[in-house]
């Protein structure tokens, strides 16, 4: 009985750290940052993103798909963002982004946290 409560356990989606969210990031450091004096990077700057309008960075030059996201006023959230973490290409058809995608719930869930809380850092 001991034995199948352990095998059950190990069955349990375990909760993504605040660690791991800064490890997830890592990758993407390659072209954002979350400091907002950094700019000048290949993408655009992260920090403040949720509540910001989608391409709303007015230090950046966007693509088309973007720019028209901003002009239709869609403004990121958690929802938004673990959608696009999870597939940019098929929420932003023609994104100059080149992102395959975080297929893991766990680790889209740790770096939205990671992104959008300032506290998670």
């Amino acid at each position: 009985m001991k034995s199948l409560a352990c095998l059950l356990l190990l069955l349990i989606p375990v909760a993504a750290s605040a660690d791991d969210g800064a490890r997830l990031f890592t990758p993407c450091r390659a072209c954002h940052s979350l400091d907002p004096a950094d700019r000048g990077l290949p993408g655009p700057n992260l920090s403040g993103l949720i509540g910001r309008k989608v391409g709303g960075d007015a230090a950046f030059d966007y693509s088309p798909v973007l720019r028209k996201a901003n002009t239709d006023g869609l403004r990121w959230d958690a929802g938004k963002l673990d959608r696009f973490l999870a597939d940019p290409a098929e929420m932003f058809p023609g994104l100059w982004m080149s992102l395959r995608g975080v297929e893991d719930a766990a680790d889209r869930a740790a770096l939205v946290r990671f992104v959008s809380d300032p506290a998670s850092r």
